[in-house]
């Protein structure tokens, strides 16, 4: 089974300058994407500078040529549909057909208190998105679209222009109502961090979708750096246990080769070091390289 790689990249702790570096190093080591967060503060970091996460894309697309853009995820209850719809479109166009929605009904509830965006109910949301994704779907459509739902109402809306192919959509989750929705609704279903103990289980509920993992991984460039390598991960993730993982490119390219033969087919890697561009190089010549 062929397996690809996409770079994850919050867009904070670093200036866009800084980003542009790693995405293209990323393009270079063989990467097939890079995915950004979305959030309204930077989660456990608020003393951290961040961008937002749309523009961002478009930044990043510019100054890429092969790389897929995209979000893993996009919290719904920050915009509105057609809002959404229009964004996407744009940047599927902007970027020649290289972006793709990745979306989720919000992982941090707080920030919808904190700034007065929406109901913290799961419930709530979860309903919100599903609607979401019947709207979005519609006005990529390019016909006039009459919706009247319980968050969302349009009264002959349309749009245009429509997406130049298909643009894929990636749903992350791992509860009951999320699987449903991504059985329905999407091309990619990412199983979170805290999820990849059941991934076998989940898996069979994700319908069409083909599968990713996101991947927090500290690589250990030679032997020699490896208690420092150690260390900083667990100083800075240590927190997410079981979805972090330390070792050389040898034991990654086991790791990530057990992954693919249970069914994985994209991995997002989330890089400790913050993907510096000689972690990323490595990466690219030991690792995906040798699973090509």
């Amino acid at each position: 089974m062929t397996v690809e790689f996409q770079l994850f990249l919050p867009q904070m702790r670093m200036p866009l300058p800084t980003m542009v570096e790693r995405v293209q190093a990323a393009e270079a080591a063989g990467f097939a994407g890079v995915a950004l967060m979305d959030h309204l503060a930077p989660p456990m970091a608020l003393d951290q500078p961040m961008y937002e996460a749309m523009l961002t894309a478009g930044w990043l697309a510019a100054h890429s040529s092969r790389l897929t853009i995209g979000h893993l995820v996009l919290c719904d209850a920050f915009r509105h549909p057609a809002v959404l719809a229009r964004q996407a479109v744009t940047l599927d166009h902007a970027s020649e057909g290289r972006f793709e929605l990745g979306i989720g009904w919000g992982s941090v509830p707080h920030e919808f208190e904190v700034f007065g965006v929406g109901d913290t109910a799961a419930k709530v949301r979860v309903q919100r998105l599903a609607e979401t994704l019947e709207v979005v779907r519609a006005l990529w459509a390019g016909e006039i679209v009459d919706y009247d739902g319980e968050h969302h109402h349009l009264a002959g809306g349309q749009q245009l222009p429509v997406p130049l192919d298909q643009i894929p959509i990636v749903i992350g989750g791992a509860g009951p109502k999320t699987m449903a929705l991504v059985e329905a609704h999407a091309d990619w279903w990412n199983c979170p961090i805290y999820a990849l103990d059941r991934f076998d289980e989940l898996k069979g509920e994700a319908g069409r979708a083909r599968p990713s993992t996101q991947e927090m991984i500290g690589l250990v460039p030679d032997e020699d750096r490896r208690a420092q390598v150690t260390e900083l991960t667990q100083r800075r993730f240590g927190q997410m246990g079981p979805g972090v993982t330390v070792g050389s490119s040898a034991e990654l390219i086991e790791h990530f080769g057990a992954r693919a033969a249970a069914g994985v087919e994209r991995f997002y890697v989330w890089f400790t070091d913050f993907a510096v561009p000689e972690t990323v190089a490595q990466f690219g010549a030991e690792v995906i390289e040798a699973m090509d």
